[in-house]
């Protein structure tokens, strides 16, 4: 099924585009882990999830990087990951006047 994005409001789109980025339960434990942290991860993150391999690891944290919710600096041969705060309390609010919204405008009658 194609979707035509041109056929939907900017704030839906970009609802859409955040929660096809935390779908996956490995970015959502990457998310809680430098936001349990309190800072920068310096060096290989994957050893804080032994259960996965390497190179899962790293293709999610491509992913947060890419879309902006984590942020990566290059330290000689270590990055240091830390989270974008700004960006995830803009999603934060996005995701509130959703819910906000949807929960408002709630009103089945007697149909269910």
């Amino acid at each position: 099924m194609y979707a035509k994005t041109q056929d939907f409001e900017t704030a839906q789109q970009n609802l859409a585009k955040f929660a096809k980025i935390i779908s996956h339960p490995v970015r959502i434990a990457i998310i809680q882990l430098l936001a349990e942290k309190k800072a920068c991860i310096s060096g290989d993150i994957s050893k804080e999830f032994p259960q996965f391999n390497r190179v899962t690891i790293s293709q999610h944290l491509q992913e947060l990087k890419a879309f902006g919710l984590i942020k990566g600096e290059i330290e000689g041969v270590k990055v240091c990951y830390c989270l974008n705060e700004s960006l995830l309390a803009e999603y934060q609010q996005l995701m509130n006047d959703f819910f906000t919204q949807v929960i408002q405008n709630i009103d089945c009658g007697d149909c269910c």
